[in-house]
């Protein structure tokens, strides 16, 4: 009864901070400078690791890149340079605890000390719990949620010495809602999801606010790591898209990205509609991708 009370005694700030969340919709957040800042940019050999690493080497930041394909991130690499921007790469397998420890010490020793990390790295495998391998599994897991782990503690310590920082996560759509046949990357990337808001809380108890953080949560990309892809909330995202946004919300600070929106939108649904109608809406976006389904219905 006595927290009821205290809640009901809030509901004039609630409605301030209302107020206040729908005046900063039309004021234009300034983008703050990140010019000469050291960025690592994980799974930078492809994708999305790729084009954020050029809008960082765009912005004149220090460039770290890593990923497990040494072909990909030289790729990376030379065309951060081109773009006027140093760029240091490094062949990083992100599953690997011990190799991220040791990169990250070679990393301080060679480049200096990184205040911008975004942990893209990310693994998929589209089949049902049943075609999906134990080692796929685990691979999707080390790769997806524990190397976040890693990374960041690794280059957090110095973002606390100097009250200064940004760690990023590239999560997912499916770090909200879940899919049938992405059961092991659904879980993997509402664990991202808990890593970023979790550590976000954390940074603020331990009186850090000078170290900011952003969970990017995008629909299907056009990679080409889901096959075939379709729903009816509208085609794949391109990834030149996705960075924008992603390096929007980067500059302006914003804590949680949905690309498209209206995933935000879903995810509220999603939490105050009746079960059977959440059913029938799930059927009505109707998503779809080539999958591997190992379940044989016994005759």
């Amino acid at each position: 009864m006595k927290f009821l009370l205290d809640s009901l005694l809030l509901l004039p700030l609630l409605l301030i901070c209302w107020l206040e969340a729908l005046v900063k919709l039309f004021i234009p957040k300034k983008r703050k400078s990140v010019t000469g800042e050291i960025v690592l940019v994980t799974g930078a050999g492809h994708g999305i690791g790729k084009l954020t690493a050029y809008e960082f080497a765009k912005l004149k930041c220090k460039l770290v890149l890593w990923d497990i394909n040494k072909h990909g991130i030289e790729e990376t690499a030379a065309e951060c340079r081109k773009l006027g921007a140093q760029a240091h790469a490094f062949v990083v397998d992100c599953s690997n605890r011990e190799e991220v420890y040791s990169s990250a010490k070679k990393v301080k020793a060679d480049v200096g000390d990184v205040s911008i990390l975004v942990n893209n790295a990310g693994v998929v495998y589209t089949s049902d719990l049943f075609a999906t391998q134990d080692p796929q599994i685990q691979k999707t897991f080390e790769v997806n949620i524990l190397a976040h782990f890693w990374t960041t503690k690794a280059f957090l310590p110095v973002m606390m010495k100097n009250n200064h920082g940004h760690i990023v996560t590239v999560a997912s759509a499916a770090g909200h809602i879940t899919v049938p046949f992405l059961l092991a990357y659904c879980s993997s990337k509402f664990a991202a999801v808990g890593f970023h808001r979790a550590l976000t809380d954390e940074l603020a108890a331990l009186g850090r606010p000078g170290i900011k953080t952003t969970c990017l949560c995008p629909n299907f990309i056009n990679t080409g790591f889901i096959r075939n892809p379709s729903t009816s909330l509208g085609p794949s995202l391109e990834p030149e898209e996705v960075v924008s946004k992603l390096m929007k919300g980067i500059l302006t600070e914003q804590k949680m990205i949905f690309v498209p929106s209206s995933i935000h939108f879903l995810m509220m649904l999603e939490r105050i509609l009746p079960e059977r109608f959440l059913a029938i809406l799930k059927q009505k976006i109707n998503i779809k991708f080539d999958a591997v389904i190992g379940y044989k219905v016994k005759e």
